[in-house]
């Protein structure tokens, strides 16, 4: 937790709990199914939780806001966004069920009723959200074919309705033809851990 509370010491006690409990259920989920690299496991909390949690020091969410996780697998980045924005709707959507109950079972157990879960393809979503996020899923060409119709123009957040992706590297032919609209953001200017320095955050306004 402390790499947590380090940079949101504004933290109410319920989510301290929750995160610290979240660290503990993701790694007895782990030795069941692999949700996470065995490799990684033991940094879970600077790889995935805080990296999730980057997305808020880029953006507020007011209440009401509803998100899309794409590709979620075991429900990063929504897992640890859900527990900071408890009056914020996440919708998970991914094709391997076994993670994705991984993420239900995490979310019953954390009291986190802002939390939905979907086993298929994008392509069955309904509805409307404000923003999607995903972590390492997909380039962003084959990405956004997928989810435009989903994110209506406009919004009440403080950036228009978009596509928010954690990336890491050399994303230069990538983003490449969003050049005019995309925004990348360093994580490394949020966080001082090693790991940050190549990851990044794209965001796509919709």
């Amino acid at each position: 937790m402390e790499h947590i509370l380090k940079y949101f010491p504004e933290l109410t006690e319920l989510q301290r709990s929750q995160y610290a409990q979240m660290e503990q259920l993701y790694p007895e989920w782990n030795a069941k199914i692999n949700v996470i690299s065995r490799r990684d496991i033991d940094n879970l909390e600077v790889n995935h939780i805080l990296h999730s949690l980057s997305l808020v020091k880029f953006v507020q969410f007011v209440p009401g806001t509803r998100v899309l996780d794409l590709g979620a697998g075991g429900g990063f980045p929504s897992m640890p966004l859900a527990v900071y924005y408890p009056q914020v709707h996440f919708h998970l959507v991914d094709r391997v069920g076994k993670k994705l109950r991984v993420a239900q079972d995490v979310a019953q157990q954390l009291g986190l009723e802002n939390v939905t879960v979907q086993h298929g393809d994008v392509k069955e979503v309904k509805g409307h959200f404000d923003f999607v996020v995903s972590r390492a899923v997909m380039d962003l060409a084959d990405m956004v074919p997928l989810v435009r119709r989903l994110v209506p123009r406009g919004g009440d957040n403080s950036i228009p309705n978009g596509l928010l992706c954690l990336k890491g590297g050399d994303l230069t032919a990538e983003l490449a033809k969003y050049a005019r609209e995309v925004l990348v953001d360093e994580v490394s200017s949020y966080f001082t851990e090693p790991y940050f320095q190549t990851k990044k955050i794209v965001y796509l306004p919709l």
